[in-house]
């Protein structure tokens, strides 16, 4: 895309433009000057803000410029309540999306140059365009693939044990993606069990823990991060894993991590203060729940595998609904049958006084089972407009009843 001479203006042009007066909008002012700072270097970043679009979950946007394969490229980190997604698009990309959401879904974009800042405010009767003095006026550097910070570094000596790592603490290919679960995982993790009492963070219960990736993650997180002394247990019920991660544990020096042989509905989790099931298939999730439950855990987090028991009871049930359309194509029954079975586990969470949140906690290309259930408990008591809610959900679906109601002893 070619743009005109006169579009510079206000901040330091290429070489050989003029600047010179133009009667350009606001609007066009402002991306001209943003142009202009991409292709002369002095560009630091954008900033959306003031979103008033339809995506409830979004909040703001960051955008940087970045050198991607020796391409000149603007990353966009979209800021969303409880993830964020990166996205880079070369200029005239990245330019259409600026025209389609700047002033349309974000009432106001600021514009940081080491020449001078610029600021487009549409929050009034008519766009606002203000220059200052630069902020910051030392080059960017674009370097994109530098070292990230991690909350779990590569170099632990119990990924290389896991088979994450290689001997020199480099991440396997293969597992990639394995690697950036863990990271996410701790990074939501974190927050949340930093919210919790010292006192009250006495022992982390990880049931189904499997070969023990998250179960190793939260128990360095906890001694090495927080210095907390809490107990951390996985339960497992393959015997040969449970002796390879406990040998793990020791090797490593990770006192305060063990491993247990058992299933999850027979475990006692009595005493547990954080409560944990990734990937437990279809009811071990509700079983692990109502463990979480019954133990009165500060903190359970689940994150479903596998949405049978409650598909079979919409098939069976076949009820005459609104979503006939909809219930009579398998796959959309499968989605329905999630939606309904997690939405349900968060309601029975609240009745039981716990504030819940459902989520996307990792991308689904690096895994399906990328849907978060979260229960914090409030101290509040039950909430018996929850079980009303789980009443008319069932009655409207024909659900004769969702496993965890008989895991909490509520049939």
């Amino acid at each position: 895309m070619l743009w005109p001479r006169q579009a510079y203006i206000g901040v330091s042009a290429p070489a050989g433009t003029s600047i010179i007066d133009t009667p350009l909008s606001k609007p066009d002012q402002f991306f001209s000057a943003l142009h202009a700072a991409f292709a002369d270097g002095s560009l630091v970043r954008i900033a959306l803000r003031a979103y008033v679009g339809d995506h409830e979950a979004l909040k703001t946007v960051d955008i940087k410029p970045v050198i991607i394969k020796r391409q000149n490229q603007l990353s966009f980190t979209w800021h969303y309540k409880t993830r964020d997604v990166v996205k880079n698009h070369d200029l005239d990309e990245s330019m259409e999306t600026l025209r389609g959401i700047v002033g349309i879904e974000f009432n106001l974009a600021q514009l940081f140059t080491t020449a001078g800042d610029w600021s487009l405010d549409f929050q009034g009767k008519s766009p606002k365009l203000k220059q200052s003095a630069a902020t910051q006026t030392a080059p960017v550097s674009l370097a994109h693939d530098r070292a990230k910070a991690r909350a779990i570094p590569a170099g632990k000596p119990w990924l290389r044990d896991l088979g994450v790592t290689d001997a020199e603490g480099k991440v396997i290919p293969s597992a990639q993606d394995k690697f950036r679960q863990i990271n996410r995982y701790v990074e939501i993790l974190g927050p949340l069990l930093k919210a919790i009492r010292p006192d009250r963070l006495k022992r982390v219960v990880d049931m189904g823990a499997g070969k023990g990736y998250l179960t190793f993650a939260v128990a360095d997180y906890l001694a090495q991060t927080l210095q907390s002394g809490a107990q951390v247990v996985g339960v497992e019920m393959r015997p040969d894993m449970v002796r390879l991660c406990n040998e793990i544990a020791g090797k490593v020096g990770l006192a305060q991590l063990s491993f247990a042989q058992g299933s999850i509905a027979d475990y006692d989790s009595a005493g547990a203060s954080v409560l944990i099931a990734l990937h437990a298939c279809d009811t071990a999730t509700d079983d692990a729940i109502a463990k979480g439950i019954a133990a009165y855990a500060e903190l359970i987090v689940v994150a479903p595998c596998c949405h049978k028991q409650i598909r079979r009871e919409i098939e069976a049930a076949a009820a005459s609904t609104p979503l006939d359309y909809l219930l009579r194509h398998g796959i959309f029954v499968e989605r329905q049958a999630e939606m309904v079975t997690d939405g349900i586990r968060a309601l029975l969470l609240e009745a039981h006084g716990y504030s819940t949140k459902v989520f996307e906690f990792i991308s689904d290309q690096h895994t399906p089972k990328n849907v978060m259930i979260v229960g914090e408990r409030t101290g509040r008591g039950r909430n018996a407009a929850a079980l009303d809610k789980v009443a008319a959900a069932k009655a409207f679906l024909g659900i004769r009843r969702h496993y965890l109601e008989t895991a909490l002893g509520l049939e």
